[in-house]
């Protein structure tokens, strides 16, 4: 069990252009070479992807969680998520700080930083809904990138390509040109690891 070499060797490099990838078989397989509490990693970062477990509760288990890619993934994303509930407000008129989500830990701070937040409104910021989308993931997809840059054959790695891994499966869904170049990307990278 767990071992990591196997299972980043083992991540299939179908041609660049499949349609075919099944993203539910393919964290299957790998949930099946992992331990419990690695599986339990994986369900968490899942339920990330979910936005009807998104509450208070979920992210303070997550940020609680003892795995550094899952907390920092995850406090990124809820960072990302209350920026665009910001945005709202004030595109709407709304109040400011209706509906944000406190950052569990930090429920008493008058606020907190988060270096991204430019670069998120920035985003927001674009006319079309389909880039402002693409820039959301393509920002997800950076941090994941960003938070295993270091790591070779661990758990991380693995949390970081299903990450990705979700992120492609929603653009060859909403638009199958973005997911291929994405899919692209993730098969280059996994090439790299070898």
């Amino acid at each position: 069990m767990n071992n990591y070499e196997y299972i980043i060797a083992s991540l299939p490099v179908p041609s660049p252009d499949s349609q075919d990838l099944d993203p539910e078989a393919l964290i299957g397989f790998i949930r099946s070479q992992c331990s419990p509490s690695d599986c339990a990693f994986i369900d968490s970062l899942l339920d990330s992807f979910d936005g009807k477990k998104l509450d208070f509760a979920y992210y303070s288990r997550a940020l609680g969680s003892k795995n550094r890619f899952l907390r920092e993934f995850v406090l990124f994303d809820l960072q990302m998520r209350n920026v665009k509930v910001e945005y709202l407000n004030k595109v709407l008129g709304r109040p400011e700080g209706l509906d944000i989500m406190p950052v569990p830990g930090r429920e008493e701070e008058n606020g907190y930083s988060f270096e991204a937040a430019p670069a998120v409104m920035a985003v927001l910021e674009q006319s079309d809904i389909l880039s402002r989308e693409r820039g959301l993931d393509k920002l997800l997809w950076e941090k994941a990138e960003e938070l295993t840059r270091m790591d070779l054959f661990d758990i991380d790695v693995i949390l970081s390509f299903i990450a990705k891994l979700k992120i492609t499966d929603r653009w060859n869904k909403l638009d199958p040109r973005t997911g291929r170049e994405m899919f692209r990307k993730l098969v280059q990278e996994i090439r790299n690891t070898r």
